[in-house]
């Protein structure tokens, strides 16, 4: 074996070490390979100084928000409380709002009293004589007071989620009563936005609902109208919403006092307004109806026509005609929202009947003979709207109904004693694009039983459930005012109670209670409606219990 072999076998590396010497040498680029060798290894140490520098940040990062930053504070919402007001009374009044912005509802009503519930607050504070009308706003939270203040010495009608109301808030309330002035409340202090005496006249009555009517002083701020019958007349009341004064400068037209109204948007989006008595329906653009108001000949270019609506228009009486097939007494018209434009659902003393929002033909009609309360919307089938009905039946007997709006079709039904005077159902959204539904009553299994129930319960009922409903809360006092809402996002399902005396009534102890669902089915009567019983009562309560919410709006 030659020896320059032999020592490269022995002596690798040395070899590899003499080669790359003898390259360098005899190459040309000696110079240039130790620049770049040079250049690499600086590049090199940027890179695991920059990487370093970075994992140092982040480590900076996640430690000044995990133990440095606080997080926010999530307000602790009490699961259930309840306020009492000796020697009171109240109004059929309750709205939530989220009035001190934690992102939880809280509730506003009123009651009327000779001490508020703060002492250092008193009628004499507004100028007003004693008792005197508190409005009141209590936290969703832990039922602490807000605000409270005295606005009226009697109230005649309330109207809160006004939008852009003094033309500086989202929404506002307003508030009309006697002594005869309008007020408007900023619902998140309390505090007033504009007051304005009103021009009524000497007796008369204010009716509901207040219409929230487009800007029609070109002003940017939505406006308001008031309708009041005075000496068996209707006239109307047209006041700006940004700061109350009175549009209609006009003497108004009298007209015949209606049993009851709504505003109504066509296909084309053009206001027009519904009235109705017992035994027809008709309407007016609020285009030509506020001309009538003013006396003035110059239409708001704001308002709209339909041009299909007016050509319905009656000469002699200035009227659109709503023609209806059903017959008996009307009792009530409530908007029902389609694909492209609300419905009316028409409710008369024998049949319902929906007639489409533009064509005003019927679209179907169901005997629902002796309705008790005005309609309620839900969902029973996955985003299909349907309408929850509560119809008379015997002797403080009823029939709870769920209609499908395209069809009329009954989805379900239950026969259960009643309270005359319990409060109409309520729904609230859930997660899998339905609803529960909730309604008030007695059931008993025993049907001939006709005696006047001693207690009003309220039910709860999901479509997935059909053949089962769960009795959550008895109650003997007299319910004022109720309803079911998420006083959070997605979450904390609860319903109000506001039970009481009314103002015309003798005072007595007036109770405002929140109560969260889910505290209730924990220990509610799971009642079973047919044999068919797959599921333990275990399993009902345990469904109720897990069940989401949405915060989507019907």
């Amino acid at each position: 074996m030659d020896s320059k072999d032999l020592d490269a076998e022995i002596h690798p590396l040395k070899n590899e070490d003499g080669k790359n010497k003898e390259n360098c040498e005899n190459g040309g680029g000696k110079e240039v390979g130790s620049k770049n060798q040079t250049a690499v290894s600086r590049l090199s140490k940027w890179r695991t100084a920059a990487f370093f520098a970075a994992l140092f940040l982040c480590l900076v990062v996640v430690f000044a928000f995990s133990f440095i930053i606080p997080c926010p504070v999530r307000p602790h919402s009490v699961r259930t409380w309840s306020r009492t007001y000796d020697s009171a009374v109240t109004y059929p009044f309750l709205s939530a709002n989220d009035v001190n912005k934690d992102k939880v509802l809280d509730v506003l009503f009123i009651y009327k009293s000779t001490n508020a519930s703060n002492p250092n607050i008193s009628c004499s504070d507004e100028g007003l004589s004693s008792p005197c009308a508190f409005m009141t706003a209590v936290s969703g939270t832990n039922s602490t007071t807000l605000w409270e203040r005295p606005v009226t010495e009697d109230v005649l009608l309330v109207e809160c989620g006004i939008e852009q109301l003094g033309g500086v808030v989202p929404s506002g309330c307003l508030i009309i009563g006697k002594p005869e002035f309008l007020t408007a409340i900023d619902f998140h202090t309390g505090e007033t936005l504009w007051q304005k005496p009103s021009s009524f006249g000497a007796t008369y009555t204010v009716m509901k609902p207040l219409l929230k009517i487009p800007d029609v002083n070109n002003d940017n701020i939505p406006d308001l109208m008031v309708l009041v019958s005075v000496e068996n007349k209707m006239q109307i009341f047209v006041h700006s919403g940004k700061n109350g004064d009175q549009l209609s400068h006009n003497a108004s037209r009298n007209l015949d006092i209606p049993t009851g109204y709504l505003m109504h948007a066509t296909k084309s989006q053009s206001p027009y307004i519904i009235f109705y008595n017992e035994n027809s329906i008709y309407g007016y653009s609020l285009n030509n109806l506020y001309s009538m108001t003013t006396g003035e000949q110059n239409k708001p270019v704001t308002l709209k026509q339909d041009h299909e609506w007016e050509k319905k228009i009656n000469i002699t009486t200035g009227r659109i005609p709503i023609p209806v097939s059903s017959p008996g007494q009307i009792r009530y018209i409530v908007k029902v929202p389609g694909y492209y434009y609300e419905h009316l659902l028409v409710v008369t003393s024998d049949f319902s009947e929906l007639l489409d929002g533009q064509s005003l033909r019927t679209l179907w009609s169901v005997n629902t003979s002796t309705v008790l309360s005005e309609p309620t919307l839900g969902y029973y089938k996955k985003d299909v709207l349907d309408i929850v009905m509560e119809v008379g039946i015997g002797v403080n007997r009823k029939k709870v109904m769920i209609l499908e709006s395209t069809s009329g079709s009954v989805h379900w039904e239950l026969e259960i004693n009643y309270r005359p005077g319990s409060p109409k159902p309520a729904t609230l959204r859930t997660g899998d694009h339905r609803s529960t539904f909730l309604f008030w009553g007695d059931y008993q299994m025993d049907t001939n039983s006709t005696d006047s129930p001693v207690k009003q319960n309220l039910y709860m009922f999901h479509p997935s459930r059909p053949n089962v409903i769960l009795e959550l809360k008895n109650n003997t006092e007299k319910i004022t005012a109720f309803d079911a809402v998420l006083f959070e996002r997605s979450r904390h399902a609860c319903y109000m109670l506001l039970n009481g005396p009314l103002a015309s009534d003798t005072p007595g102890p007036v109770s405002l209670t929140k109560r969260k669902l889910k505290e209730d089915i924990t220990n509610g009567k799971v009642i079973w409606l047919s044999n068919d019983n797959e599921y333990s009562e275990k399993d009902i309560r345990d469904f109720f219990f897990r069940m989401r919410y949405s915060s989507e709006i019907a």
